[in-house]
């Protein structure tokens, strides 16, 4: 009976232990009490039934509180969560099957190098642009450009001047250069307060498509021919003037060309104008460069007036063009809008009258008024360089009063004002605002679209210049930095396209042309050519020039200038240079879009040069062994190109690819032949191929280098296809 006291004593320890646990109270001594009484158990009698269950009741109960020895110090709460805990003991990881490894007899492959691509960075977000204005100090400076005041008083020591504090007010031309100097574009800000505001003429900017009559319409208004002096019977130059009108008012007309490589040109025209004159031809409608005028005009917030030109042509439909004008989201006073519609004819000169009126009533609605008195702005069209005057800038004054012998400074360059011309090259002494002028003196050609600023010394001038010009050659190598061709000639070698580049020179009459021309050749690139300018300038070619393009090895493009001297080219044909000089911008795409189309190196394809019908298979038997084994000829008829022996053949049965080989055998009248064409029978043989049956047709393969294409638009778009 002393099994069943033991046994009943031990479940008895198994239920308290269990109970103190379900309290979370235990201790060591409840557990090797359990332990003893479950070993006292099994070593009175093992072998009874009874004995067994109670043995493994006592172990299971010792398995679920396992976790109670590990975590003896928690709460219950911390206690429940470990009840998922993994059972004693390590896991051994499994071993994997054993292989052996092979012994290495030869030696390493030298595999080639292969450079790391680079990542196309990510454009560079916009440059941050601040106000400044005359007298603002050094703490205002600073709030507005993120800079701290310290780094300020140091650019200001650096540029000669002394601060004594953060309150000190700055000229409107130290703060520009400090902006610069942190790295922001400065806005200039001029203060009316106290100024003499003055009405002042209007300025026009006649755009539309090519041809449709620009020119000829401002011919008509003052009386004057300018489209015959034009290369070509096309206008390709940014042309000012003023016209006075019979009713004794004077308008400020800019002429801008028509043709799609002048985008630029037109931009310009856009931003400086107060009114745009959209001129419509009555027989051709809306075209492209007609809706990009219309986006430079509603880009800078421009009204339009539409001038529908050639109304004497018996092909005039004025309507129609009123209707793809509301199409295109113009809102026509006749349709309820603001826009004014005149119909006009600049060959027969009818409805300029009408004309001048809208122009002048949109002026008055406008209310024109600019400050006269103070210091000139102005604003740059177009800039050319002359060989008795130098550097010349034609400009229009936009408020202030532009006189002789002031330091000014253009972009990044600088001078001193030499001579100040109307556009009739009459000299004057002053340029009031709306009026533009020709100015001299300057130390460099400026660019097409820079404001003119007046300075107070040459000090401040030199200084100014040289911080523009720091910024601009910073800003350039940041745009040739994102511009560069690695990414585009990446992809042309992972498609299998080999790329050459074409350098070119670019020289033209003046600075707006120079800018059009390189933007339409650049507009050329395509995947297998790539059209880098090298260099640009104003002028007729040179020595220097030649030189540049023997280093390069570029081809020299000239628009509008002379003919360069014998002893350049003479140098030039030395050196194996082309000197290409075109004054029309028509026939200046077309001959370097051929020139770039001949050097494309293509792309490789396979063509079928012939195709010829199987009538009847021959087999010749019993031939040495020194001639090889039997043969099987195909009797063919030529039905189309041509079969060349040397090409690959390919086996077409029911319109599949059986077989592509190589001819090893070409006969025709039992001779051999290189060529069998159209219409001739033939004795063919494929290497390692002799399963022919009749009515199978058997093409001549051959590999081609296909050229890009050039490609000219009726509006003058040009680019190359591949």
């Amino acid at each position: 009976m002393a099994w069943r006291a033991l046994a009943v004593k031990g479940l008895q320890s198994t239920h308290i232990l269990s109970g103190r646990y379900s309290a979370g109270r235990i201790s060591a001594s409840h557990v090797i009490d359990l332990a003893k009484s479950v070993f006292s158990i099994n070593s009175c009698v093992s072998d009874h039934p009874f004995i067994s269950a109670v043995q493994e009741a006592a172990y299971s109960k010792v398995l679920q509180q396992r976790n109670i020895f590990r975590y003896i110090h928690t709460n219950p709460h911390l206690l429940a969560r470990r009840g998922d805990d993994e059972p004693f003991g390590l896991k051994t990881a499994k071993k994997g099957k054993y292989v052996k490894r092979e012994a290495r007899t030869q030696p390493p492959v030298e595999a080639p190098y292969v450079p790391q691509k680079k990542k196309a960075s990510a454009k560079t977000s916009p440059v941050k642009t601040v106000d400044i204005f005359e007298g603002m100090t050094v703490l205002e400076l600073a709030k507005r450009t993120g800079a701290s005041i310290s780094s300020l008083q140091d650019i200001l020591v650096n540029v000669g001047e002394k601060v004594e504090s953060e309150f000190v007010p700055l000229s409107i031309d130290i703060a520009e250069l400090v902006a610069m100097e942190v790295g922001v574009n400065a806005k200039r800000f001029h203060s009316k307060e106290g100024s003499d505001i003055l009405p002042r003429p209007p300025v026009v900017t006649v755009m539309g498509h090519v041809d449709h009559g620009k020119t000829s319409l401002l011919d008509a208004l003052r009386q004057t021919s300018v489209a015959a002096r034009e290369a070509g019977g096309i206008t390709q130059h940014l042309g000012a003037f003023v016209v006075e009108m019979p009713s004794g008012a004077s308008i400020t007309f800019l002429d801008t060309p028509g043709h799609a490589a002048f985008s630029a040109m037109r931009a310009r025209g856009a931003a400086v104008t107060d009114i745009v004159v959209l001129v419509v031809a009555a027989d051709d409608g809306v075209m492209p460069q007609t809706r990009e005028a219309m986006a430079h005009a509603k880009s800078a917030n421009v009204p339009i007036v539409v001038a529908i030109n050639k109304c004497d042509k018996p092909a005039a439909d004025p309507e129609r063009v009123k209707l793809q004008l509301a199409s295109e989201g113009l809102l026509l006073e006749e349709m309820g809008g603001d826009v004014q519609v005149v119909e006009v004819s600049a060959m027969a000169k009818t409805g300029l009258d009408r004309l001048e009126e809208a122009l002048l009533l949109q002026a008055e609605i406008m209310d024109l008024k600019s400050r006269i008195d103070g210091s000139a702005q102005a604003y740059v069209v177009e800039a050319r360089l002359d060989r008795g005057r130098g550097p010349l800038a034609t400009a229009i004054v936009k408020a202030g009063t532009l006189l002789s012998g002031q330091h000014v400074v253009v972009g990044s360059e600088w001078g001193r004002i030499r001579a100040v011309r109307d556009m009739l090259g009459k000299m004057t002494d002053q340029a009031t605002p709306a009026m533009p002028v020709e100015i001299e003196g300057l130390r460099g050609l400026p660019m097409a679209g820079d404001d003119i600023v007046v300075v107070e010394s040459e000090e401040r001038a030199r200084m100014l210049s040289s911080g523009r010009k720091r910024k601009f050659e910073k800003d350039r190598l940041t745009k040739v930095s994102e511009d560069s061709p690695e990414t585009s000639e990446t992809l042309s070698e992972e498609e299998g396209i080999k790329r050459v580049e074409m350098s070119i020179i670019v020289k033209a009459d003046v600075q707006g042309t120079v800018q059009a021309v390189t933007d339409a050749l650049k507009s050329l690139n395509s995947p297998q050519v790539f059209v880098n300018v090298v260099h640009v300038g104003v002028g007729p070619v040179s020595q220097s020039d030649v030189d540049l393009a023997q280093a390069c090895r570029a081809c020299i493009v000239g628009f509008n200038i002379k003919s360069p001297p014998c002893a350049v080219t003479q140098a030039a044909t030395r050196a194996s240079i082309k000197i290409k000089i075109h004054r029309v911008i028509y026939h200046l795409l077309e001959d370097m879009g051929n020139l770039i189309v001949e050097r494309a190196p293509g792309v490789s394809e396979t063509q079928v040069a012939g195709e010829a019908q199987v009538l009847n298979i021959f087999e010749l038997k019993g031939r040495s062994k020194s001639k090889g084994d039997d043969v099987k000829i195909a009797g063919c008829r030529v039905t189309d190109g041509r079969v060349v022996k040397s090409s690959t053949m390919r086996l077409v049965r029911s319109g599949e690819v059986v077989f592509e080989g190589c001819c090893s055998s070409l006969k025709r009248e039992k001779q051999d032949v290189d060529m069998v064409a159209k219409g001739n029978e033939c004795g063919l043989v494929i290497r390692d191929w002799d399963d022919f049956r009749v009515g199978d047709v058997i093409q001549c393969l051959e590999q081609v280098i296909r050229k890009p294409k050039f490609i000219s638009s009726e509006s003058g778009a040009v680019r190359i296809e591949c």
